[in-house]
């Protein structure tokens, strides 16, 4: 295993950026700091058809969500992808997220609906499952106003995010809500217990250290408590993860999330769903907000969105 020659020189230069590290910040300082990291790694944003603002209807309040349109969509309602944003349940933002955002509608020629969930330690756990699952069905019940299919809903998201899709998916096996029809998961976190051989293997020198999970950790499970087999925390510890959507599970070499993400996908094949997995060995945590620095950023987003696209295709 290599670290890639890019992803080298995004941590080079974020050790010699001075700035200070993020779980050494309040979540306020570190959510300004976070944003105006990925507006610089994020490159020039894709021009898509039409993007706006507009909100779900939540347990706790209006829920923000951006609706992005890949192109004209003439006649005939888009697929849809809804996606959820990582950040460690603490920081990160329809804002942080808009670049890929933008990859995957056009990659996936979909309408793509981001939800900007409210986070801990302001809304621990599980207030942010209950906030993504009001986003989730008040999209799919409003999916015609939205220009999207209604019989073609995926979820999605990366790290905290990917966390949240999956409990979309199972919430919604359990709970009957959207038929999804798809997930995609984009280094999930997966198991809160943080046991897999790679959390200790790349606790330091790889951006997502062990200090920072565990600050972010801290901070979402500092409400009520969560048990290590619940699996609306701890998805891979769900005792049947059978009827759920197909998966498509990406995982990075040099992320320490990578063995427990490569585990949930063999569980998720155990258990019959048709999942796939994509490895990038030499990639880092975080590295699909990358895309104006990485090329294998550029090179994941278009791959998910070929995989949305084929799904949306077969419905």
């Amino acid at each position: 295993m290599t670290l890639d020659p890019q992803a080298a020189r995004v941590l080079e230069a974020a050790e010699q950026s001075g700035l200070p590290l993020l779980e050494t910040l309040s979540p306020t300082d570190a959510r300004l700091q976070y944003e105006r990291g990925t507006a610089i790694t994020g490159g020039e944003p894709p021009a898509v058809f039409s993007v706006r603002d507009t909100q779900a209807e939540g347990p706790l309040g209006p829920i923000p969500l951006r609706v992005y349109v890949p192109r004209e969509p003439g006649d005939q309602p888009l697929p849809m992808l809804i996606y959820i944003h990582g950040g460690g349940y603490v920081i990160g933002s329809r804002d942080s997220h808009d670049v890929p955002c933008r990859y995957l509608a056009l990659a996936g020629d979909c309408i793509v609906v981001s939800v900007d969930y409210r986070m801990a330690p302001e809304h621990p756990y599980p207030e942010p499952v209950d906030d993504c699952w009001a986003a989730v069905n008040w999209i799919a019940d409003n999916a015609t106003a939205l220009g999207g299919r209604a019989d073609a809903i995926a979820v999605g998201g990366d790290s905290a995010g990917g966390n949240l899709a999956t409990v979309m998916c199972l919430k919604a096996r359990d709970e009957g809500g959207p038929a999804f029809v798809y997930q995609l998961l984009i280094y999930p976190g997966t198991d809160k217990s943080r046991s897999h051989a790679s959390h200790t293997e790349l606790a330091s020198g790889y951006r997502l250290t062990k200090p920072l999970l565990d600050w972010f950790m801290d901070h979402y499970f500092s409400g009520a408590p969560a048990a290590a087999d619940d699996p609306y925390a701890s998805p891979l510890r769900a005792e049947d993860l059978s009827g759920l959507p197909p998966a498509l599970v990406i995982s990075a070499g040099y992320d320490p999330l990578r063995d427990e993400d490569i585990a949930y996908h063999d569980k998720l094949c155990a258990h019959g769903i048709a999942s796939e997995h994509l490895h990038y060995p030499g990639m880092i945590h975080g590295f699909i907000n990358m895309p104006g620095m990485l090329d294998k950023a550029r090179e994941c987003l278009d791959q998910c969105g070929a995989r949305l696209k084929a799904v949306f295709a077969s419905i």
